[in-house]
């Protein structure tokens, strides 16, 4: 009968530990994560309040106006500065039309960016390091791997930002809209 107790005891204790380990986790990312996200957007809003908001959507509807605007600049733009998860923000400025590929530009580009950039998503810091102590055992260059990433993920934006508006327009197209 002790060994059915202790049992039972030892699933209690684990059971409570998964849900200790999820409070921990959460309370990184109340700690963490979301002040500075709440910080971020005080901080962006701000700058859009002072600048005016005529003038910065004046503005960004003629730079995504254009694919190259839409899918490259616009989305490379709000990774470097804002980093993850913040950069979906500047999707407010694209027409609702264009907001799935748009948000598929920007997930695209986080791991891409992380050698020259690491703090726009230091989530993915732990791939591009493996990758890196790979290529430096090979006694390579960090740096042409850094440019690499990053021009490929330029490529691979684009391309999945065209792909994307037109498999949503095609569906929005079927469905009616």
């Amino acid at each position: 009968m002790q060994q059915f107790m202790d049992g039972i005891t030892w699933a209690a204790n684990g059971f409570m530990s998964l849900f200790e380990a999820g409070g921990e986790t959460f309370m990184g990312w109340v700690t963490g994560i979301i002040p500075m996200v709440v910080c971020l957007m005080t901080a962006i809003n701000s700058i859009i309040k002072l600048i005016g908001e005529e003038r910065v959507e004046h503005f960004a509807k003629k730079m995504t106006g254009n694919v190259f605007g839409r899918y490259l600049v616009l989305p490379v733009l709000a990774v470097m500065f804002l980093g993850n998860p913040m950069c979906y923000t500047f999707g407010r400025f694209v027409d609702e039309k264009y907001k799935p590929a748009y948000y598929d530009s920007c997930v695209s580009f986080l791991h891409p960016v992380t050698g020259l950039f690491p703090h726009a998503n230091p989530g993915e810091l732990f791939v591009y390091m493996g990758i890196a102590a790979g290529v430096t055992a090979l006694g390579l260059s960090l740096g042409d791997l850094a440019i690499r990433y990053f021009a490929v993920g330029l490529i691979v934006i684009f391309i999945r930002g065209l792909l994307t508006e037109r498999i949503y327009l095609n569906m929005c197209k079927k469905a009616g809209r």
